[in-house]
């Protein structure tokens, strides 16, 4: 591999420079998409009370199979006025409170109401169709861990538990910053020579949506004290990504001026195609990417790279990309140095995922990748993975 670093061993030397951020304390209703820096425990049992999970009549199981008397309704949120008797019945809507007394409810459908009194032709078990006291979870148990992401379901678990506020981990700041004199922003006549700046745009997109608060720097041209006074700017964030600027050209000056800027350089170069070029480095707290220009290479080691170090700062227990398995609809031919990521579109066969790569694999065709919704991950090595072979892929 020429001493190129691994795509593994790159992910190690990153996330050892990363240390979850302060904790905050948020209300629920802020809280969506946040990460939990402590564990939240319930602060009632839940159900609080037994209830009934179906309407029908709460009973005492040994009075029955038999004919009851009607002793009064129970309506959500309304308990029973006093404790069910020996052949008695209440009648009870779904959520409703069992009273005292009885230990079963009899669903509706399965019995008679004539007369004040309602029959009930069957056996009903103890405990049948009630729900019993923190059968759910009780007070102080664990409803949702820490370092995990707060998702619609965890967040009713959590209200429901009675908790109103919960600490999570602050979000991390990143600044966004492309670099090319050739770059102009969309709706601008192109000169000769430019092209439309798009990575700043998809990388600030793909960062929010992993939990950080995006700033877009404006894209700096090849001249030296643009890049120092943005990338200065830059540098007080938690993360800084760059995109461009960073291979061995006469205009790649962002590597040679984070490092007057006193940024330690961690690692340049890693064995992966598209976006071999990419770089990382430290300034005390700020954690500095640096992004190949190809829009491709940079979406790659965005995923690759960039997202899992914003997922550790929050706090994340899992922070590497999660790849899932699926079968390659046509062959692949394997690099033998550097594995590759290449694009392709999911469908489902039956209970399979088939993958189908893409045609247009070149680094900077981001038009063609719009229509790839998973990256597959092809091994470095020698030969070719035939068509129907089980792989590792990535969801975008």
């Amino acid at each position: 591999m020429g001493g190129l670093l691994t795509v593994e061993d790159a992910q190690a030397k990153i996330l050892a420079r990363c240390t979850a951020l302060a904790g905050e304390h948020i209300g629920l209703d802020a809280a969506a998409g946040r990460v939990t820096a402590d564990a939240a425990v319930a602060a009632v049992d839940l159900p609080p009370f037994p209830s009934s999970a179906m309407d029908g009549y709460a009973l005492r199981s040994a009075d029955v199979p038999g004919t009851l008397a009607i002793a009064g309704r129970i309506a959500a949120g309304s308990p029973a006025t006093r404790e069910l008797r020996a052949g008695e019945a209440m009648a009870i809507s779904t959520g409703g409170v069992v009273p005292d007394g009885a230990d079963a409810v009899a669903p509706i459908e399965v019995v008679t109401e004539q007369d004040g009194k309602v029959h009930v032709p069957g056996v009903v078990t103890a405990g049948a169709h009630v729900r019993p006291r923190g059968g759910d979870v009780r007070t102080g148990d664990v409803v949702v861990p820490a370092g995990v992401r707060l998702t619609a379901t965890r967040l009713g678990a959590l209200a429901a538990a009675g908790v109103a506020e919960i600490v999570c981990a602050r979000r991390p700041r990143v600044a966004v910053l492309a670099t090319g004199s050739e770059l102009v922003a969309p709706g601008t006549p192109l000169a000769p020579g430019q092209v439309y700046e798009a990575n700043a745009l998809m990388l600030a997109a793909a960062l929010g949506a992993a939990g950080a608060e995006v700033e877009r720097l404006p894209s700096v041209a090849d001249d030296e004290t643009a890049h120092r006074d943005a990338l200065e700017r830059g540098l007080a964030a938690d993360v800084l990504v760059t995109s461009g600027g960073v291979s061995v050209g006469p205009h790649d000056l962002v590597r040679r001026i984070e490092a007057e800027l006193g940024v330690e350089e961690v690692f340049w170069q890693v064995a992966v195609k598209p976006g071999k070029p990419v770089a990382f480095g430290v300034r005390g707290s700020t954690l500095v990417f640096g992004l190949p220009g190809n829009p491709v290479s940079s979406l790659v080691g965005c995923e690759l790279f960039v997202k899992p170090a914003i997922r550790a700062l929050q706090g994340v227990a899992d922070p590497l990309p999660r790849f899932e398995r699926g079968r390659l609809a046509a062959s692949l031919t394997r690099n033998a140095g550097r594995d590759e990521l290449v694009r392709a579109r999911v469908h489902a066969d039956g209970d399979e995922i088939v993958l189908e790569p893409l045609t247009g694999q070149e680094s900077h065709m981001i038009v063609r990748a719009a229509a790839a919704d998973a990256l597959v991950h092809v091994g470095r090595g020698e030969g070719s993975l035939d068509a129907g072979t089980q792989v590792p892929y990535l969801r975008l």
